[in-house]
């Protein structure tokens, strides 16, 4: 089993910046691809970033190219997810999530987190 745990949302103006980061316990960080997904009231959960077990490779869904970057620091147990230049739309709840493989974190990850709340004003 893995754990995982986010922190670091909360409510920003249009334009700003949030850096949110996912806590893992139970099995070998380093063993696991990760990623993180969001889901919008009303709307599916959606891909948003995802990185291989070392931090070489990493993936984005379009619309947040050049805005969010995911990082981790397997020392640490930890992977971020850095989300600049904020607009509305990207209103979520935001999961981190776990996969020993990179392919499929994107699409079906084995270990999810509770979410953390991330609003963006106009």
């Amino acid at each position: 089993q893995v754990q995982l745990v986010e922190s670091g949302g909360g409510s920003v103006q249009a334009g700003g910046s949030l850096r949110l980061s996912c806590t893992a316990s139970g099995r070998t960080f380093s063993g696991y691809a990760m990623g993180w997904f969001r889901q919008a009231p009303g709307k599916e959960r959606e891909f948003v970033a995802a990185i291989n077990s070392w931090g070489i490779n990493t993936y984005y869904t379009d619309s947040v190219k050049g805005r969010f970057t995911i990082s981790r620091d397997n020392a640490k147990n930890t992977v971020y997810l850095q989300m600049n230049s904020l607009k509305p739309e990207d209103t979520a709840v935001y999961h981190c999530a776990a996969n020993p493989s990179y392919t499929r974190v994107k699409i079906s990850p084995d270990y999810w987190g509770q979410g953390t709340q991330v609003t963006v004003s106009s």
